[in-house]
């Protein structure tokens, strides 16, 4: 499960992207400095881990991962081909969700491709190179389509129908993630892969002052992603290098304190992608390893048993399951079984995040 970064040259999505993996992805001041996009594994910060850790003294500790993307810089006419916009746009169509800089802050060392900062403009010339883009696919399901519907059966003119309305409604300038579905036709939209289905989450790259008192930009891009059902990050790319630059925890903290910041803004972007990417988290806890495994929402004990070993998943025979809450309540495996906290379940259960669990299999 990948994000992807976007947006225009410029906004800081290389520096952010630095930041998130420890990559050092070429940042420079002029477009299309990220040719291929740059592939990161970045841990996801979970406190619940290091508690765990604390109470159980293992001999390594294995945080959750979430891939990122630095995928180069989209310009206008990026979906005719311009500035290598077939390259971008394929790296962004392999990704399964879409982390969007925004620049908010002036600053007239760093150019800025369109002459003048307007994050509410860049979005939108990005939203329309996606659209552009996407027109072309749904064209061509329309067509296909359309030489099913002889046949007259239910589900081919619902497909059809669908695949019609939603021709148009990009067409007026919106993004397929804004079309009304019920499960039939998210079904068919989702077949179709576009670009602009994918779920976005927001960031505001800001200035030092911004980052504590905040700016007139970040009101409307709120306001914006409200209206669209996403998420907003803010945080300044710059001041993440920075922190990235010390050494220590204790630094960094400390840098941290002067800037009235509880954490480095990338610790909450990482949470929100990961969210953004429907993943959830369940632990295994034993003095080998303290673990935090990555599964989708709603999965099975058996789907997550897999994550660890396909055997695991084919052999399932239970879940021994304990609740985070009940694990630092009672402060160990032993005793949350003394207080009966300890819950058996079989195939059917449904993991929630944060589970501790241990799998019994057969194979």
């Amino acid at each position: 499960m990948k994000c992807g970064i976007v947006g225009l040259p410029n906004v800081g999505k290389s520096t952010l992207f630095n930041c998130l993996s420890n990559a050092k992805a070429q940042s420079a001041n002029y477009p299309f400095c990220t040719i291929e996009p740059n592939l990161g594994t970045v841990s996801v910060p979970d406190p619940r881990l290091f508690e765990l850790e604390k109470i159980v003294n293992p001999e390594r500790v294995l945080p959750a991962v979430v891939e990122i993307v630095d995928i180069a810089g989209l310009v206008k006419g990026a979906s005719k081909g311009e500035g290598l916009g077939n390259q971008f746009l394929a790296n962004i169509r392999e990704c399964e969700a879409i982390i969007h800089v925004l620049r908010c802050f002036d600053n007239g060392n760093i150019i800025h491709v369109e002459g003048s900062v307007d994050p509410l403009r860049d979005k939108e010339i990005i939203d329309i190179e996606l659209q552009l883009k996407d027109l072309e696919t749904i064209g061509k399901a329309v067509d296909k389509a359309k030489k099913f519907i002889k046949s007259g059966k239910k589900e081919d003119i619902l497909t059809y129908e669908t695949l019609q309305k939603l021709q148009q409604f990009v067409e007026d300038g919106k993004n397929a993630r804004e079309f009304p579905v019920d499960d039939l036709t998210k079904s068919i939209i989702d077949e179709v892969q576009l670009l602009t289905n994918k779920p976005v989450l927001y960031v505001c790259n800001v200035d030092e002052n911004s980052i504590k008192n905040g700016n007139d930009w970040i009101a409307k891009i709120e306001e914006m992603a409200k209206n669209e059902g996403a998420e907003v990050v803010v945080l300044a790319a710059q001041i993440e290098a920075d922190i990235n630059e010390l050494e220590s925890y204790e630094e960094r903290q400390m840098f941290l304190e002067e800037l009235g910041l509880e954490e480095p803004g990338v610790n909450r972007l990482i949470r929100q992608a990961y969210a953004l990417l429907k993943l959830q988290t369940y632990f295994t806890a034993g003095v080998k390893e303290v673990r935090a495994w990555t599964i989708g929402k709603g999965w099975t004990a058996p789907q997550a048993a897999g994550v660890i070993h396909t055997d695991f998943e084919k052999g399932f025979i239970r879940a021994e399951v304990i609740k985070y809450d009940d694990y630092m309540t009672y402060g160990s495996e032993a005793k949350v079984k003394e207080a009966g906290k300890l819950s058996v379940e079989g195939k059917e259960y449904i993991v929630q995040d944060g589970d501790i669990m241990h799998f019994r299999f057969n194979v």
